[in-house]
């Protein structure tokens, strides 16, 4: 007699086991993102059917680094394994899910557990070094690292083998030339230099002026002229009319930028005099357009709009801090924890888990004290917010995808019904 048992085409009608070991021992104290990646994938790996971490992310509407985060959390616990086909290239690999009993029943015992950071980075990161780090980023962005900042920073150096000195340098670049030093615009940016295999400063520099030789050209003009501000979107209009409708090189602006060494105000607009009475632009010299005139305006608003709010959270700060002092005292000591929580994942110390546990325990409390003083004093639990004109992209213009921000239309739409 033969047995024969249907076949099941939708998966959805399959079944998913899960070990009841993985819900004892793992699921208590896992996030609950890393959770949902483990049992999606997992129901893909039980009906043999590929998936990408792409696909993951978009299925579970989350980030595509929290799904790599979630894997690199999983492997550290001994639940899953990675295999690298190609060795070199670390942000693409296959998961195996791992028999959990038989780690604990076959070999005696369960794996430890333990994170590591990548070989190239064991014993890079002391804690002198850690805070060195923090401070130069701090430094760069003008403000204190706050709630979950230092960690996620601490998973890019995991997650994508990226030295501290790239970090920092990724931070320099994005304040410098792109105006944007939000945390995930950064790390959208180390993610990138890591998927090209850039993982020294030396190499993410070439590369750089290769692909964006550009904005490479204007900071040679720009510190021709003493500045170390990035330039205006209008100072951008003048330099590209200069390198693509005159046919200049760096060298002929550079000459015209001494001219401005006798005046007491150098400015871009004197340089551009310059190029034009000497006669190097030839007939191309075009009047500005008006939609570039319009587009000079609303960057221009974009910046004032920022300046005004940040300015007037920073004085409704001064008022809180004087109102309750407390508060500034509960802002210090949640900054101090986080930093604490970054050098214990570092250290891979004994106890060290349940260490960072209790300090996110502290943390969240302080979190609570501070609404409560907030609210008991008379004041909303998001005062001592920045209240962007627009929360979506905090005044910039650009979201941190890199595309406009639907606010950026609105703004041309109005600034040309005024012209």
């Amino acid at each position: 007699m033969n047995f024969k048992r249907e076949k099941i085409n939708n998966y959805y009608l399959h079944d998913t086991a899960v070990e009841n070991v993985f819900i004892n021992e793992f699921l208590p104290v896992a996030p609950g993102d890393f959770v949902r990646v483990y049992l999606f994938a997992l129901m893909y790996a039980g009906i043999s059917v590929s998936i990408n971490n792409e696909s993951i992310a978009k299925q579970l509407s989350m980030p595509v680094e929290d799904v790599l985060k979630a894997w690199t959390f999983w492997e550290g616990k001994g639940v899953v394994r990675k295999h690298y086909p190609d060795p070199a290239d670390k942000l693409h690999y296959k998961v195996e899910f791992l028999n959990l009993k038989e780690q604990i029943y076959g070999n005696g015992k369960a794996k430890s557990g333990k994170e590591k950071l990548p070989a190239n980075l064991q014993g890079l990161m002391s804690d002198k070094e850690l805070k060195k780090m923090y401070s130069r980023i701090e430094q760069i962005t003008g403000r204190f690292l706050q709630g979950k900042e230092p960690v996620t920073i601490l998973n890019w150096i995991r997650d994508y083998e990226m030295p501290p000195e790239c970090i920092v340098f990724a931070y320099e670049y994005c304040s410098k030339n792109r105006n944007n030093c939000r945390l995930n615009y950064v790390g959208a940016v180390v993610k990138e230099w890591a998927g090209r295999g850039l993982k020294t400063v030396a190499g993410i520099e070439a590369h750089l002026q290769e692909t964006d030789n550009r904005h490479y050209l204007y900071r040679r003009v720009m510190k021709a002229l003493g500045f170390t501000r990035n330039p205006t979107e209008e100072e951008k209009r003048i330099m590209d009319t200069w390198f693509d409708d005159y046919n200049l090189d760096i060298d002929q602006v550079l000459e015209a930028c001494k001219k401005t060494s006798g005046i007491s105000n150098p400015n871009i607009n004197y340089v551009n005099t310059v190029l034009t009475s000497k006669g190097k632009a030839g007939d191309g010299v075009q009047k500005e357009s008006a939609g570039d005139s319009l587009i000079a305006m609303v960057m221009r608003s974009y910046e004032e709009d920022r300046l005004a709010n940040e300015a007037a959270a920073e004085e409704r700060r001064k008022e809180v801090y004087k109102a309750v002092p407390r508060i500034r005292e509960i802002e210090e000591e949640i900054r101090k924890i986080s930093m604490e929580i970054s050098k214990l994942m570092l250290s891979r110390g004994e106890g060290a888990k349940v260490k960072i546990e209790e300090l996110k325990r502290r943390a969240d409390a302080l979190t609570g004290e501070r609404s409560y003083l907030l609210t008991d004093n008379n004041f909303k639990i998001n005062y001592l917010d920045v209240w962007y004109t627009c929360p979506k992209c905090k005044d910039m213009g650009i979201l941190d995808s890199g595309a406009r921000c639907p606010c950026f239309a609105v703004k041309l739409d109005e600034f040309g019904k005024k012209v």
